[in-house]
């Protein structure tokens, strides 16, 4: 016979004196098997479209949804005859495009260059500008153009 205060309590005890588990994280996570890395995408399937569609990670996880890690929503393909969406998210950081990576080269290029240094008894004097008058470590004040 079960009595109506015994609901509450098993054999070991109450049911908040439970071992706690740390088996689940509150971190998304990969899908596929055997990754731990944390989830950054969701893929779903559209199949009247035959279309897979990659966007940034769901709110909330669905049922019929996979969340993947960077490195497995990068290398994702579909099946044959099927099209992949890639839906841009707006917060993550755009790849570098070639006038970008042009311009850090160029840059690179500039900072390298040897200073010019006039062959003076100085030993390490500049050679002046004419249009410099005078200078404070990195400063320069210049001439006016009109002048």
């Amino acid at each position: 016979m079960t009595r109506w205060g015994d609901l509450g309590k098993s054999r070991r005890g109450p049911l908040k004196s439970a071992v706690p588990s740390n088996v689940v994280s509150p971190v998304r996570r990969c899908s596929r098997t055997a990754c731990g890395r944390p989830a950054v995408a969701t893929l779903t399937y559209v199949y009247a479209d035959s279309t897979a569609v990659l966007g940034p990670l769901a709110t909330y996880a669905e049922p019929h949804c996979y969340d993947l890690c960077a490195e497995h929503s990068e290398r994702l393909t579909a099946p044959r005859g099927w099209e992949v969406v890639r839906l841009l998210d707006g917060s993550a950081p755009a790849r570098p495009s070639g006038d970008d990576l042009e311009a850090l080269a160029n840059a690179v290029r500039e900072a390298a260059r040897p200073q010019e240094r006039a062959a003076g008894a100085g030993g390490g004097a500049r050679r002046a500008d004419p249009m410099e008058v005078a200078r404070r470590g990195h400063l320069r004040v210049l001439r006016s153009p009109d002048n």
